[in-house]
């Protein structure tokens, strides 16, 4: 088939994925994207707070960070917006899978070992396909240094698929100073995947009020051009599925990612704007530019655009900025 691809070991029937996000809160609507042509749903998050409800040590989280974050479809959690508890979210996987034969992968915001743990295996045993951790930690600590932060996302990693054995893919964030090694390591922690990039939802001030607001704006296609960079860089070079996110707006974008190098590429905002059935229409307008190109699958073109396949790599480093600052009279 054209657009079969395989994602963490996972045969897909098409390379679109709908991301984290509230539409898949309902059952009908995940049968509805699989009925629009999504290759797999990734579930909406589940986070640790909403089921313990550890005030004192989620105000201590939060405290550390600068900045707040979800999928594309909410900002980082009020406990009040966010009312499904472990029970019902494992019965959202049980239905789903009742329901539809594409794979279902859970999503998990987690704070303690203990619960990235804990939840990861009732995940599993619901039936999730696979999970996707979304690891929420910004180090607003002026002492805490870059290696503890990344001990502290490798020692997640290495926790969950010690209990679990289905695949995980790991939500990454784009301020690792050394993306290309922190991918390697994750990969040796055990990580199946890597989702890039999470999209960071960042306060903005209310000067009248002078309080804090927390606007949710819809991830725009310009947004493309950071993951889509590292996702060129990476291709060829982790034996990891890589996993497109953020700016999908439609099939310019999807194309886009898959000529860097990814495997599956996932969207939502656009499924706001535009309803589910638009899935139809990005498989519909894929499969048209492949035809128009010539391309009979996707492993025809997918990474032809990545670091390690284009005849000039340079344009990827340093010379490439040059040459565009030049450009600019």
């Amino acid at each position: 088939m054209k657009l079969q691809t395989s994602y963490m070991g996972m045969k897909l029937d098409s390379p679109i994925v709908v991301s984290a996000c509230t539409l898949s809160e309902q059952t009908d609507n995940i049968v509805k994207m699989e009925d629009s042509g999504a290759g797999a749903v990734v579930m909406f998050s589940l986070f640790e707070e909403q089921i313990k409800q550890e005030e004192a040590k989620f105000k201590g989280v939060f405290s550390e960070t600068t900045n707040a974050f979800a999928e594309a479809s909410d900002y980082f959690p009020n406990l009040d917006d966010f009312n499904v508890g472990v029970d019902e979210y494992l019965e959202n996987i049980r239905k789903a899978k009742e329901r539809v034969k594409i794979p279902i992968i859970a999503s998990l915001n987690g704070i303690t070992n203990e619960g990235w743990v804990d939840y990861s295996r009732q995940m599993e045993q619901a039936g999730a396909d696979g999970i996707e951790v979304n690891i929420f930690f910004i180090p607003g600590d002026v002492h805490m240094s870059s290696s503890e932060v990344e001990h502290r996302y490798l020692n997640i990693i290495e926790a969950i698929k010690h209990n679990v054995k289905i695949p995980v893919a790991v939500k990454l964030n784009p301020y690792f100073s050394a993306t290309g090694n922190m991918s390697l390591r994750m990969k040796q922690a055990g990580a199946d995947a890597l989702v890039l990039f999470n999209r960071f939802y960042q306060p903005d001030f209310d000067i009248n009020k002078l309080t804090i607001t927390n606007d949710l704006h819809y991830s725009v296609a310009s947004e493309i051009r950071l993951p889509l960079l590292w996702i060129a860089l990476l291709y060829g070079k982790v034996k990891l599925s890589l996993a497109a996110t953020t700016g999908v707006q439609s099939v310019v974008e999807v194309i886009k990612y898959l000529l860097a190098g990814a495997d599956v590429v996932m969207t939502a905002s656009t499924l706001y704007k535009n309803g589910i059935p638009y899935l139809k229409d990005m498989n519909k307008d894929l499969e048209n530019w492949m035809n128009m190109m010539g391309f009979d699958n996707l492993s025809d073109f997918k990474g032809s655009m990545s670091q390690q396949n284009i005849s000039d790599p340079s344009a990827y480093q340093r010379a490439n900025y040059i040459k565009i600052l030049e450009g600019v009279k």
